[in-house]
């Protein structure tokens, strides 16, 4: 199975821009500061795994909320 994440960034990490091939994906580290990793590890896991997003409406509405939750707080 491929390993989750976002092109973009192990793009980067490849040129030497980020962390490097263990070091954390940059949108995770911003992920997590907002408090929805948990939901969006789950979404980037289900879309890996069924390759279709509209399989994954459950976890796509989660992490909406999550982070709805926290543009609330702000």
């Amino acid at each position: 199975m491929a390993k989750p994440g976002h092109a973009w960034s192990r793009a980067a990490a490849e040129q030497g821009e980020a962390e490097g091939e263990e070091g954390e994906d940059p949108l995770d580290a911003m992920i997590a500061r907002t408090g929805c990793l948990e939901q969006h590890r789950q979404l980037q896991e289900c879309m890996a795994e069924r390759q279709d997003w509209r399989h994954c409406q459950a976890q796509l509405r989660a992490f909406g909320a999550c982070m709805a939750r926290r543009q609330q707080r702000e």
